[in-house]
């Protein structure tokens, strides 16, 4: 890390839900403060509880600025939006919490414009809550490009052995295959290579997998493959990418998790990346939001209302998404020094 430690803006996420402990979880860990400058963004109300609940020896200071945060361990800054009571029940979809979750990701999307903050760290939000508050989106990853003006984003997964980034993500299967279309996947393609570069990798080695069973076989079982997915490849490999494909889906995670062939793997849907990504590592895999004009990393898993309120919730996802975040963020400020960005 350089002497200018990254900046990390965390959301609070979902009141109602685990994220404001799982924070506290985490920020009582030194090591987030020796090589980042943390704080949150959230509720100092809330805050305050979820240091009772987890039982923290840890003191929770409202700031109004970023210039009053003092990066000390054991001193849990927020940026206190103020907006939520504090005897907001738990485990609940509640409107109220759903709207303010949508208002600290606003909040960080507005500092990583102004540059104020090098990277956000969301904490898990209700989807149904956030539609109850008035905003209606698929998640995390459809509020942060529309709020930074990003046309050309995509969700990466890292975790254990295992990157996968996304063709398309929150649509249906129909959906799904209707988007699988050659210009998506060149760019998809293109943002894998670029987001390997920001985790440190010189010559990311990309994997394509198929649609289809058996990557179409030929044409046999759909003609994505032969269509789509070969020319986006082609083009790829002649702007320089080191990439492979289309790959039988049922081998691809196999040879780049287990025989390390590959980097990372690009997905054509949802659920391709996330079933292998959280069958290897479901307790510590990172959502990466890639193509946007800053870094953000986030928690691979939901609000887990079944344990909020309890002190128990698995805080290891929240910290590898801190680690990744301040690593990413270190390499895209070195990155654009030597003008490689």
């Amino acid at each position: 890390m350089s002497v200018l430690k990254p900046v990390l803006g965390i959301t609070m996420g979902d009141a109602t839900g685990c994220g404001p402990e799982i924070i506290v979880k985490s920020l009582m860990e030194a090591q987030f403060y020796e090589m980042s400058r943390p704080f949150v963004i959230g509720d100092a109300k809330i805050m305050e509880r979820a240091v009772k609940i987890v039982g923290a020896s840890a003191q929770v200071r409202k700031i109004t600025s970023l210039t009053d945060a003092g990066n000390v361990f054991g001193v849990i800054d927020v940026l206190d939006m103020d907006n939520l009571p504090a005897d907001l029940p738990f485990a609940k979809v509640d409107a109220r919490a759903g709207k303010a979750a949508y208002e600290y990701v606003a909040k960080g999307v507005e500092l990583a414009m102004k540059n104020e903050i090098d990277a956000i760290v969301t904490a898990p939000l209700n989807k149904e809550a956030m539609n109850l508050g008035g905003y209606h989106y698929a998640g995390h990853t459809e509020i942060l490009g529309d709020l930074s003006g990003t046309k050309d984003y995509a969700m990466m997964l890292v975790g254990g052995p295992l990157r996968v980034i996304h063709v398309s993500t929150h649509v249906s299967l129909r959906e799904a295959c209707n988007r699988t279309r050659k210009e998506r996947v060149l760019k998809v393609i293109e943002l894998a290579d670029e987001s390997c570069k920001l985790l440190g990798l010189t010559e990311p080695r990309v994997a394509v997998a198929g649609l289809n069973p058996h990557a179409g076989e030929g044409g046999l079982f759909g003609t994505e493959e032969v269509e789509e997915i070969i020319p986006a490849i082609e083009v790829a490999k002649a702007r320089g990418i080191c990439v492979s494909g289309p790959i039988a889906p049922d081998t691809v995670f196999y040879r780049a998790a287990l025989k390390e062939h590959f980097d990372i793997v690009v997905c054509m849907y949802h659920d391709q990346g996330h079933i292998p990504m959280k069958v290897l590592s479901f307790e510590t895999g990172v959502n990466v939001t890639v193509g946007l004009p800053f870094i953000r990393t986030s928690v691979d898993h939901g609000t887990a209302f079944g344990k909020a309120g309890k002190g128990t919730a698995d805080h290891r996802s929240m910290n590898e998404s801190l680690l990744l975040g301040a690593k990413m963020a270190e390499t895209r400020r070195q990155r654009m020094i030597e003008g490689s960005v």
